[in-house]
């Protein structure tokens, strides 16, 4: 089967009414087509001879993002003026932020506590797996940048010391 054969197979399934179509050739090549309502076709093949040329219709890939420019920069920007005064306790990973040990319990720290070097300040869940965040340095906690249960990325300031 070469180039040509695959194309007008491509070209046949998109003109006709047929929604999904699966072929196994007795060379070993199997092709499984399918449409969508977008019309586009999918071609899978496996186990292809090295005599014959590997073609693929083009395929298109919904792509989400999120626009976060301007909640980045005002962020950064924050960051700027507040280490000019402040010294900040980041999130070293993604996860869910925790200000107790569990839901009935106080909280590691409170605004105006003294933290030590080393001392718990929080929780950050990653899947499934509780990691406790130490305070980097000595002071007191002026301002917690998030709320109890947040999802937190890394980098994310948790804790503003002074």
């Amino acid at each position: 089967m070469d180039y040509k054969e695959i194309k007008k197979l491509i070209d046949d399934m998109g003109e006709s009414k047929i929604d999904e179509l699966e072929i196994e050739f007795p060379e070993g090549i199997k092709i499984s087509m399918k449409k969508n309502t977008k019309k586009e076709v999918v071609i899978a093949k496996e186990e292809i001879p090295t005599s014959v040329i590997e073609a693929s219709a083009p395929m298109t890939v919904p792509v989400v993002t999120k626009k976060q420019e301007n909640s980045l920069v005002n962020v950064e920007n924050a960051e700027n003026k507040v280490e000019e005064n402040f010294k900040i306790i980041k999130s070293p990973m993604v996860g869910t932020f925790y200000a107790s040990s569990s839901p009935d319990k106080d909280p590691y720290v409170k605004v105006g506590d003294k933290v030590k070097k080393g001392q718990v300040v929080c929780i950050v869940e990653a899947m499934k797996l509780m990691n406790e965040i130490e305070s980097e340095f000595d002071g007191e906690i002026v301002e917690i940048c998030v709320n109890n249960q947040d999802m937190v990325e890394y980098g994310t300031p948790l804790f503003k010391v002074r």
